[in-house]
């Protein structure tokens, strides 16, 4: 048969899989983005309605969107959800029943990385979890056998091509390593979706690559667009902080979430608006620019040469980067050429290169907002070669492919990642709990981390708060111990809360322990060197320097209220999903929740709440539906409400 076989039917590309599978279906689907929903669908369905059939799905990062729940949250949520993701989104059926504990017999889904907390209380998920760092994916899926891959595709424009575009990460990988075992290529099955951003480079493939192509006609769903978080002052604390440890003309790799939006911002205001970034640093720590760490280690000057980002995930904050001129330092797959150029020493012929070759972005995979999307499908061919979305084993890992190559190339890296908890001699805890149960997964995280210690120039930056909301109290993030480890303490580098940072590497753990105390919320300082010091790590002697009692939310919002007030520091820094209306509710109802965790603090609110005027914000309880309420609950929902956006309102 000719490859690819170009099918327009659901039930067609089903049939094709089953005659070459057999009754044992062993298929690979990329994480996030690269799922192809509405084919999973009738994979799903067709198998469960066999009963002779099974299907063993290899997968990670199964997106759904959120439930929109009950009461002020639903009315909230509802029209947004609507609006977001649209009526006809497919959501995956095989998520939803692994959440539900309801899925057949016969399926068996393995996730290496699973949506943050979605699988929490769902048993059959945490048993079937797989931990693996995401290098070694593609060795693990091969193992198994799979005999099938499906993958979502970009068509070229004019042209005959496709690209996978969001997911190059594991299908090349997957394959040689396949090869490598000595194994039969699975059939690769590719879904055309039109809404999918082109991309060309090492992603891009003749069509021949895969055996079959379905390309499903009338409108296709959109893509799964990730909402915006907002932006607090903790997240700003913490992404000024780190904003200070990048160094000009080097490396960078960051995550996703808030923390990492506020990293973002923070190196935007560096290169854009200066003097309001030193502003900034001055009012969060006095004497933070001018520190050693950050003499030694970054700086807070504007850009000159420019960032070259090196990242398994690539998302909106990368968006804002390049729009503001910051990824500007780029790279060529040629080490001697790249060796010249850091020397300050590239030739004629260099700079051609790099005019002709130069990337200023690699990922591995893409997925953030619409407004990612929309960059990524308008950006001029000139500026889109700038982009290499490639396997995850050329962006995670050193050693392997070309090492000298991409030692010059990921110079003086900074590797931001995200973890849960720390303990005060250094390990973190990022994906799971004391009790064995899976929140996400490793992901990249331990590679990044083993990569900075092997670069000579680089450094890893964990970034966490310093406290949770556990209970309806404050409980620190920073612990003396607990019962999961994700990065193991030998690894221990640079920490970052919003009080400040800790360097760990290459510490004493006594140094450990005194550089965690000090950025560790004051309300919890002294329990921890209690721990400490009956481990021997702190002399019985210690005592806590004054300055750490400081070390207060509320004192840490009082310092950049004001430069929140002037919009320096903005709710929504890499835009929002809401409208301006949806953006105060969505301030009214954090307050309120946080404002209710406890019993106490629930009546505190009802009494303050019932006997309050009416709301001044009529669009807002008009977009609650909540402007002429009927029933008591209605009526108990707009009292609170009303209450919740006067205490919001400035």
């Amino acid at each position: 048969m000719d490859r690819p076989q170009t099918l327009d039917s659901l039930d067609a590309a089903v049939d094709r899989l089953l005659q070459h599978a057999g009754t044992t279906v062993v298929l690979a689907a990329p994480l996030g983005l690269g799922k192809p929903h509405r084919l999973l669908n009738a994979i799903t369905r067709r198998i469960a309605a066999e009963p002779t059939r099974s299907l063993h799905l290899l997968t990670a990062l199964s997106l759904t969107p959120p439930a929109a729940g009950a009461g002020l949250q639903k009315r909230f949520l509802g029209p947004f959800l609507e609006r977001q993701f649209g009526a006809d989104f497919p959501v995956l059926d095989y998520a939803l029943a692994m959440r539900a504990g309801t899925l057949p017999a016969n399926i068996r889904v393995e996730e290496f990385y699973m949506q943050s907390g979605a699988m929490l209380r769902a048993d059959r998920a945490q048993r079937d979890y797989v931990s693996l760092n995401y290098t070694h994916v593609a060795r693990a899926v091969a193992e198994r056998g799979a005999n099938a891959l499906v993958q979502k595709v970009a068509r070229e424009p004019g042209g005959t091509r496709l690209s996978l575009s969001c997911n190059p990460d594991l299908t090349f990988d997957l394959l040689d390593e396949m090869v490598r075992l000595g194994k039969p290529r699975p059939l690769l099955i590719a879904e055309v979706d039109p809404h999918l951003p082109w991309l060309d480079g090492p992603c891009a493939v003749a069509a021949d690559f895969f055996d079959v192509v379905l390309d499903l006609p009338g409108p296709a769903p959109r893509l799964f667009a990730l909402p915006r978080e907002p932006v607090n002052e903790v997240d700003y604390a913490i992404g000024l902080y780190a904003s200070t440890l990048v160094r000009d003309g080097g490396t960078l790799q960051i995550g996703i979430g808030s923390l990492s939006d506020a990293l973002c911002h923070a190196l935007v205001l560096r290169h854009t608006r200066n003097d309001d970034y030193l502003a900034a640093l001055e009012a969060l720590s006095p004497g933070l620019a001018d520190s050693p760490l950050v003499r030694a280690t970054g700086g807070t000057a504007p850009f000159r040469q420019g960032l070259y980002g090196a990242s398994e995930m690539v998302n909106d904050g990368f968006r804002r980067l390049a729009e503001a001129g910051v990824l500007t330092r780029r790279v060529v797959d040629d080490a001697a050429a790249m060796a010249r150029i850091n020397r300050g020493q590239a030739t004629s012929a260099d700079r051609a290169l790099l005019e002709r070759e130069g990337r200023w972005l690699d990922g591995a995979f893409y997925l953030g907002s619409s407004d990612l999307y929309r960059w990524l499908r308008e950006l001029p061919p000139e500026q889109a070669r700038g982009i290499g979305m490639t396997r995850v084993s050329h962006i995670n890992e050193l050693y392997g492919n070309n090492e000298a190559l991409e030692r010059e190339q990921r110079r003086d890296a900074r590797f931001f990642n995200t973890c849960m908890m720390m303990t005060a001699l250094g390990a973190a805890v990022s994906d799971a709990l004391a009790d064995g149960r899976v929140v996400s997964g490793v992901g990249g995280q331990y590679n990044f981390v083993a990569m900075a210690h092997a670069l000579h120039d680089a450094r890893s930056v964990l970034m966490l708060r310093a406290t949770r909301a556990a209970d309806g109290t404050a409980a620190s993030n920073i612990l003396w111990n607990y019962g999961h480890t994700t990065i193991p303490r030998h690894l221990r580098d640079l920490v970052i809360t919003e009080y400040g940072i800790a360097d760990l590497r290459g510490r004493s753990d006594g140094d450990c322990a005194a550089a965690m105390l000090a950025v560790t919320d004051a309300a919890h300082q002294a329990a921890l060197a209690r721990d400490a010091i009956a481990a021997g790590k702190l002399p019985a002697d210690f005592s806590l320097p004054p300055r750490l009692a400081g070390h207060r939310r509320d004192q840490l919002a009082e310092r950049l209220r004001p430069l929140r007030q002037r919009g320096v520091l903005p709710d929504y820094p890499m835009g929002s999903d809401f409208t301006a209306v949806e953006q105060r509710l969505a301030r009214a109802l954090g307050w309120l929740k946080a404002q209710t965790q406890t019993a106490p603090g629930r009546l505190r609110v009802l009494a303050a709440a019932l006997p309050s005027a009416a709301a001044d914000d009529a669009e807002a309880m008009q977009r609650m539906d909540l402007s002429t309420p009927k029933g008591w609950r209605a009526r108990l929902d707009a009292r609170l409400l009303a209450y919740a956006l006067r205490r919001t309102s400035t």
